[in-house]
Formats: C-alpha cells, sequence, structure tokens
C-alpha cells in the first residue's frame, strides 16, 4: 500500500467516525425530551406531626386509590424509612406531575415537600438497536 492509499482510507475511517458520533449527538439530543414519566418524592414538612398527617390519611388514600384508577399515578412506594412516598406518575412533565399531585388532600393542607424526577427511556441502548440492524 501506498502513502496516497492509506491517507485516503484514514480519511474514510475519520469521516465515519465524524458522523456515528454526530448521529449519537442528535438521538440523544432528540430523545433526552422524551419524558415517560414522571418520579415524585414526597416527605412530610419540617415540623409537621404524624397526627397531622394521620388525619387527613383516609381522604388521601382514596384520592390516591382514584388517580391510580384513572391512570395517572402507574406505581407508588413508601418509603422505608417512613417518611413519605414515591409515585411514578403518567405525566408528560413535570408541570403535569405536580397539577396531579397538588390535588391530593395533604397537599391541598401543605403539609408535604415534593420532588419531581422526570424520566425517560435509557438512550444508549439505541445503540444495540443501530448495530443490529447494521448485519
Amino acid at each position: 500500500m501506498n502513502n496516497t492509499t492509506i491517507k485516503t482510507i484514514m480519511n474514510m475511517n475519520n469521516t465515519i467516525i465524524e458522523a456515528g458520533e454526530r448521529t449519537t449527538r442528535a438521538q440523544t439530543q432528540t430523545s433526552t425530551s422524551t419524558t415517560t414519566g414522571v418520579f415524585a418524592l414526597l416527605k412530610a414538612k419540617p415540623g409537621v406531626t404524624r397526627e397531622q398527617v394521620m388525619a387527613i390519611m383516609p381522604a388521601e388514600i382514596r384520592a390516591t386509590v382514584q388517580l391510580y384508577l384513572d391512570g395517572k399515578i402507574r406505581e407508588w412506594y413508601a418509603r422505608e424509612d417512613g417518611r413519605g412516598g414515591i409515585f411514578l406518575l403518567n405525566a408528560d412533565d413535570v408541570a403535569e406531575a405536580e397539577s396531579i399531585m397538588e390535588s391530593l388532600p395533604l397537599a391541598k393542607e401543605n403539609l408535604l415537600d415534593h420532588e419531581y424526577i422526570p424520566v425517560a427511556p435509557l438512550m444508549p441502548l439505541r445503540l444495540l438497536i443501530g448495530s443490529q440492524s447494521a448485519r
């Protein structure tokens, strides 16, 4: 192989690598906006007593079950430390998740702090599909 052939092959390699990097960046940028749900982490505000929470809990449970039956809540869990709950909501964004959670009795009484985390598919898995289709 002469120097010209080697340079041509190296240039082709660089072009292929750059194209792959651009495709990966474009997929990541496009797909990071694909929110499939929102986690809502709930805990009692400082100074709120167990008695305050338990007085509202029957209404909270009924409203939570209704949201589940309406398809708004996908999953829900108690924190192992007993200090709150974690909900996985069927919401397209944090604003929708806030609207869902603010409809509950404990939120209406301003007894809880909420933290929201939007989630999306694990995009690096697309690389598996891409490499498989290249075969």
